[in-house]
């Protein structure tokens, strides 16, 4: 995998809404400030791409924009990262306007960046992983640099850091305490703490035993699953297939999957169809070991739980469970390509490579 450069201070960072509109809607102008300042106190310089700013519908109606957006960042090599604004349901749509730029990939290959996101963003991560650049699993700008509360989340901070950090790995490990999400991301909440609890669980082995080392891949599971089965739009798969992204059963034999659920809080039942899905389609028994994100809120907390272990009880899959990724909140970074290592006897997970060019 190509791998980007770490940041530096004086760096410039783009800003970019690749699904849904809501970081130019005027109800998010104090959190769009809260990021554009707490990016500058990293000494970084924003540059908020031109179509980022619309407003909802036209994003919506645009793809080309958000994915034009995309490209001048990459080609632009004073850029030296990019951050999603949010997610969404449908950044898959941008997939062919990049897939069939040349100047696009060539730009991607030869000036990578740092480039993270969560949630519906897992479709950039998914195109960005075929083109051969390792991306991050990670902070986007309306919840994580836009946090209300006066500083952000700690534990979201001290993996943000590492976009600055040269190092030859790193453990992720349970975050402490664990967070609600807001029920108003107003004015009125700016300064105000999260609602919190603390960690009770740490990471939980579900299935299985043992160490294994293999390649990370994953993301949000809806949007994984709607990659696959066309669930949500459609033609999903027809674009996925077309641009040959997803790996084959072959290459799922080296991949360690990581996987976490929506906000939405997704019925156990429907969780349940999904991973059968999955498991039906031989991506689960070629995997070298699961990574499950812990649920937002806790919500489904056991009855997630109990899913897992029924899907997997006739499978040889070690799994592990309620890591901070993802929806969660904090969140750590998962690079996207990276070699990694669970053990899943001692509950541990590692980095085992740099996740940046010397």
């Amino acid at each position: 995998m190509i791998k980007p450069r770490k940041l530096n201070k004086g760096d410039k960072v783009a800003i970019v809404s690749l699904s849904r509109g809501l970081l130019g809607m005027p109800f998010c102008k104090h959190e769009l400030d809260i990021a554009i300042k707490r990016l500058e106190e990293f000494e970084l310089e924003p540059v908020i791409m031109p179509n980022a700013l619309k407003d909802m519908d036209f994003i919506k109606e645009h793809p080309e924009a958000r994915a034009d957006d995309l490209k001048k960042a990459f080609m632009d090599k004073e850029i030296k990262a990019i951050i999603c604004a949010i997610g969404g349901d449908d950044t898959y749509k941008t997939i062919p306007y990049l897939m069939e730029d040349e100047e696009f990939i060539n730009a991607v290959k030869n000036n990578p960046k740092i480039f993270t996101g969560f949630s519906d963003t897992t479709n950039n991560h998914l195109m960005f992983n075929k083109i051969g650049l390792e991306t991050f699993y990670g902070p986007n700008v309306l919840v994580d640099l836009a946090e209300l509360d006066n500083e952000m989340l700690p534990y979201t901070k001290e993996y943000f850091e590492k976009f600055f950090i040269e190092e030859k790995g790193y453990e992720i490990k349970s975050s402490p305490v664990w967070y609600y999400g807001r029920e108003s991301y107003g004015e009125d909440e700016i300064g105000k703490p999260r609602k919190s609890q603390k960690e009770l669980h740490g990471f939980e082995v579900l299935n299985g035993k043992g160490k294994v080392t293999g390649i990370l891949y994953g993301g949000c599971i809806e949007s994984l699953y709607d990659a696959y089965s066309s669930n949500r739009h459609g033609d999903e798969n027809e674009i996925y297939a077309k641009y040959n992204i997803l790996p084959t059963l072959e290459e799922w034999k080296e991949k360690i999957l990581f996987i976490e659920t929506a906000d939405e809080k997704i019925l156990p039942e429907n969780l349940e169809k999904i991973l059968e899905y999955f498991k039906n389609n031989k991506i689960l028994e070629n995997v070298k070991g699961i990574i499950v994100g812990k649920p937002f809120d806790e919500v489904y907390y056991e009855e997630y739980k109990n899913v897992y272990e029924r899907v997997f009880k006739d499978l040889d899959i070690p799994v592990i469970y309620n890591v901070n990724f993802g929806h969660s909140v904090p969140r750590c970074i998962i690079p996207y390509g990276a070699r990694a290592t669970v053990d899943y006897d001692n509950k541990k997970i590692y980095i085992d490579e740099p996740i940046f060019e010397n």
